[in-house]
């Protein structure tokens, strides 16, 4: 009997949790500006799914490297 009453406070959590979640994610369409605009990295490349479980991952290629010349030197010394 102990165990059953432990089976269902993790069923009864789970399922809370689920519903919680479900709500805030139905929820946030509610909250979006009608003058939104996507981030220049939304706009651009979004990565495929690598697999079933996959994110979709944004592609962030407007951004510079600021390190990018400091990086090719040590890769040309690396070789020495």
């Amino acid at each position: 009997m102990g165990n059953a009453i432990i089976y269902a406070g993790i069923a009864v959590g789970v399922l809370a949790m689920g519903l919680a979640i479900a709500y805030g994610t139905a929820n946030q369409a509610n909250f979006v500006q009608e003058g939104a605009e996507l981030a220049p990295a939304a706009e651009q490349g979004i990565l495929k799914k690598t697999g079933g479980f996959g994110a979709d991952l944004n592609k962030e290629q407007w951004h510079e490297d600021p390190f990018a010349d400091e990086a090719a030197e040590v890769r040309a010394n690396a070789g020495k």
